[in-house]
């Protein structure tokens, strides 16, 4: 668990980073759960930090943790989240799930998704892990890895 110390040692490294970019960016909230630090940042130019599908966010993300972790010894992670992008795509793709679940519940036709990174399509797993009449299951390989949801035999 991080001490107020060193809070306050990751959140000016978060404002150098960004200073350094010269991109205007608040921190608007700094919390952690157990080894994990959530960063939710606010900025008028959300689209150049969080990129195409939020790669560079994930970027960004990446390079904030090794920058931080050389001024504060304790291990943690950063969870970083820009104009609150990550929130919003968590809750599209939970209610995709639940969409395309009583489609296929209804159609009895599988439905095959887009491409998707790994923690998306763990929301969705997750998100209709609970219901008996579906089965959901990643197809392919990475970058084209997809998710198909079918109705239970």
């Amino acid at each position: 668990m991080l001490n107020k110390d060193d809070l306050e040692k990751i959140k000016a490294e978060i404002e150098k980073f960004f200073g350094k970019m010269t991109i205007d960016v608040k921190i608007k909230s700094l919390s952690q759960r157990e080894e994990t630090l959530f960063v939710n940042l606010k900025t008028e130019e959300p689209q150049i930090l969080i990129g195409e599908k939020g790669q560079t966010m994930l970027a960004i993300q990446r390079l904030l943790r090794v920058i931080t972790r050389r001024k504060v010894p304790e291990i943690f992670y950063i969870d970083l989240d820009i104009n609150d992008y990550k929130k919003k795509k968590i809750e599209y793709l939970r209610e995709t799930a639940r969409s395309v679940a009583d489609e296929v519940t209804l159609t009895k036709k599988e439905k095959i998704l887009e491409p998707m990174p790994a923690y998306e399509r763990r929301i969705i797993h997750l998100e209709i892990a609970d219901r008996q009449d579906i089965t959901t299951e990643s197809i392919g390989e990475e970058p084209e890895r997809r998710l198909v949801i079918k109705p239970y035999p």
